[in-house]
């Protein structure tokens, strides 16, 4: 068994001394070919810190409510002033007191997530509560952490750490990517595309104003200027016809030598869309991205494929990045980058450079001290130690971690440890000797009795290492994972490796005294 597990470490850590040309070229493909991940420390890449703006989360939910509230009580002739969202609230007041009670019970019943406060003189507040608040928050941390996945992995970029920090961010580093301006583009926007009719009943003396119906908001285009150079504005219905959540595909491509953006929805959302298509026929009809009109085209005639075109100034990469966001989908909020770090290449082989260095002074500085002070025994700590290396590359090979910088240190200190379990053995073995034992009955008695300690120390170290990897993140963790794969293996290598090799000797040579 210990010969095969350090045979099969042999052959998952040996790809790693080979580059990603030759394991593709020259290497067999029949053997395993998993190189250990290099951290961003390591290899270079971008770092990004974001905060989701969860609050706007609850904004839109609050105005939804208004919306709920207003087509509620209309509908029960329920006369009303004032409604409108102040804060986290919305608020009305009645016109007339009889109805109170029958308000109440309407507006209780909008959602159970909702709390209703009326006073006796017929004004109303109503609010989420506190769990509906948290879930909401959560689902739209979650949410956008799913989202930043999809729109990274269709950028090809591998081995992207994609983590929660806190209540509200989100760490990104993505290995080997050097553009963080492409990155920030497709992160930063919400991608929130939504179709709703113009409002033709809007002057455009009311529009340039702002004295707008209520149900109705003023967008500016995306693309659009007037006469005078700024951006026209379009009066909008806040109602959304067709949500962009209902979208399963979009591609780019072109329509009269200009680059376009194809759409298509699923079943419900091509039900929704002709629909909307076949009433409103001769209506504009407006795709809105991201609080911007992006066209405003007359439906000519009914839409009922459930697919159609989004047209704009937009140039072959542009439409390529929208049709991304589109395919990945919207994220819940929108999202501020609190901290950016972009690492060169140059300075990650340096890390790396100097990582090598560091582990091979440690290495020889360790190897040259037991050979000096146990001899023999100290060849076979040697042996010992250096298959522990090996082995620990091996585990990383094959669990596909990432080394970091902090994950060399943790490999520098499992050097150390490795050989602290040989000496604590070989010092036992002395003291053993020292009280007439025989050769086999002392190295016997010194591992028996040595476990224990060895045992203990390094299950207090592995409790540590566990702890900083489920409460650290980013290089605390990667420092844990090559610490507790490293007393594992040191564990396995002194109890096991060094004890049959010492055993072999014995048997072998039989001699009357151990060379301590």
């Amino acid at each position: 068994m210990v010969v095969l597990v350090c045979a099969a470490a042999v052959l998952f850590a040996v790809p790693n001394l080979f580059s990603q040309r030759s394991l593709s070229s020259s290497y067999p493909g029949w053997l395993p070919s998993q190189q250990v991940s290099l951290g961003l420390d390591l290899q270079g890449g971008s770092h990004l810190l974001l905060e989701v703006q969860v609050e706007k989360v609850l904004v839109e939910r609050i105005e939804a409510l208004v919306d709920d509230a207003r087509s509620a009580l209309r509908g029960e002739r329920i006369g009303y002033t004032g409604l409108k969202r102040r804060g986290q609230k919305v608020v009305l007041q009645l016109t007339k007191l009889e109805n109170i009670e029958a308000a109440q019970e309407l507006l209780s019943d909008l959602d159970r997530e909702v709390e209703v406060v009326g006073t006796e003189a017929g004004a109303f507040e109503l609010s989420l509560n506190e769990r509906a608040i948290a879930e909401r928050k959560n689902s739209a941390l979650g949410q956008s952490i799913e989202i930043i996945r999809r729109r990274i992995d269709e950028t090809g970029v591998s081995e992207p750490t994609i983590q929660r920090q806190g209540e509200d961010r989100i760490l990104v580093q993505l290995p080997g990517l050097q553009d963080p301006e492409r990155l920030k583009r497709l992160l930063g926007k919400t991608a929130k595309m939504s179709f709703h009719l113009v409002d033709q009943t809007v002057s455009e003396l009311d529009l340039a104003r702002g004295r707008l119906p209520p149900g109705t908001m003023r967008l500016p285009a995306d693309d659009e200027v007037d006469s005078e150079g700024n951006p026209r504005f379009y009066p909008i219905r806040k109602r959304v016809m067709v949500s962009g959540d209902a979208l399963v595909d979009s591609q780019p491509t072109f329509q009269d030598n200009q680059a376009v953006v194809s759409f298509r929805f699923d079943a419900s959302g091509a039900k929704k869309f002709g629909r909307v298509t076949q009433e409103n026929v001769g209506r504009p009809f407006a795709i809105v991205l991201d609080g911007k009109v992006i066209s405003a085209p007359v439906i000519r005639e009914a839409i009922l494929g459930g697919s159609g075109i989004i047209s704009g100034n937009f140039n072959t990469q542009s439409a390529k990045e929208l049709a991304l966001l589109l395919r990945a989908g919207a994220l819940p909020a929108p999202m501020n980058i609190l901290e950016e770090r972009t690492v060169g290449p140059d300075l990650g082989a340096d890390s790396v450079e100097a990582g090598k260095i560091a582990s091979a002074i440690g290495l020889i500085a360790v190897l040259v001290f037991m050979l000096l002070y146990y001899g023999l025994f100290g060849i076979v700590a040697d042996i010992a130690l250096i298959l522990n290396l090996i082995i620990i590359f091996g585990v990383l090979s094959i669990l596909q971690a990432t080394l970091t910088l902090p994950g060399i240190a943790g490999i520098v200190l499992t050097i150390g440890m490795a050989v602290d379990a040989n000496v604590l053995i070989y010092e036992r073995i002395r003291e053993e000797m020292k009280s007439g034992r025989s050769p086999f009955s002392a190295m016997e008695a010194g591992y028996k009795r040595a476990f224990t300690t060895i045992f203990d120390s390094n299950l207090t170290t592995l409790i540590a290492a566990v702890i900083l990897y489920l409460f650290g993140s980013g290089p605390v963790q990667g420092f844990a994972v090559t610490l507790g794969i490293g007393i594992l293996t040191s564990m396995f290598t002194a109890m096991l490796v060094s004890r049959y090799i010492l055993v072999w000797w014995l048997k072998r040579f039989r001699p009357k005294t151990l060379p301590l």
